[in-house]
């Protein structure tokens, strides 16, 4: 049997305690109306999350891809998010105009508004910047599905290049 020498395993002892004791980076989630604040200061795209709290997809796109730590690195620096609860009952000022809770329709209008009434949780919702139209990914997004959007609106290709031309050229890298 082969002895492994102390100083190795020392240097593996350390380095294993390193790795463990990273502090994970959080994702810096605001309300609308301080994204919209901050836009106003330092205009970067919008990411809103927009969920249920009844939505199962949700939950699991929380846990799956809302805990990469190469997205959250990425939206941290790139973008101002928002998660905001569809069927919230409380107003909410966006724009200069109040959204309120809609009975009718068992959500909200900011909801509706954002998703051009095409409700479905989740739904990512990006606002570029210097843009009033807001873009709906309706769905639970994978890590490299939201790698390649995020990028595509992060890296101002959108409105210059198509997106599915940008798609057939993508290659993932976070994990």
């Amino acid at each position: 049997m082969q002895k492994v020498p102390i100083f190795s395993v020392i240097l593996f002892l350390l380095f294993s305690s390193f790795q463990l004791n990273t502090p994970k980076e959080k994702l810096q989630w605001l309300s609308l109306e301080e994204a919209e604040q901050k836009i106003k200061q330092e205009p970067r795209p919008l990411l809103i999350d927009l969920y249920t709290d009844w939505c199962g997809w949700c939950k699991v796109m929380d846990r799956k891809t809302y805990s990469s730590q190469d997205l959250i690195k990425y939206l941290n620096e790139k973008f101002y998010v928002v998660k905001l609860n569809a069927e919230s009952k409380k107003d909410i000022t966006w724009k200069g105009k109040v959204y309120s809770f809609n009975p009718a329709y068992k959500t909200h209008d900011i909801a509706i508004a954002l998703t051009n009434g095409e409700l479905a949780y989740p739904s990512t919702v990006i606002v570029p910047v210097d843009e009033d139209i807001p873009q709906a990914i309706s769905g639970m997004l994978e890590v490299k599905e939201m790698e390649m959007i995020t990028k595509y609106f992060g890296e101002k290709k959108y409105g210059k290049v198509a997106f599915d031309d940008y798609a057939k050229t993508f290659r993932p890298s976070w994990k």
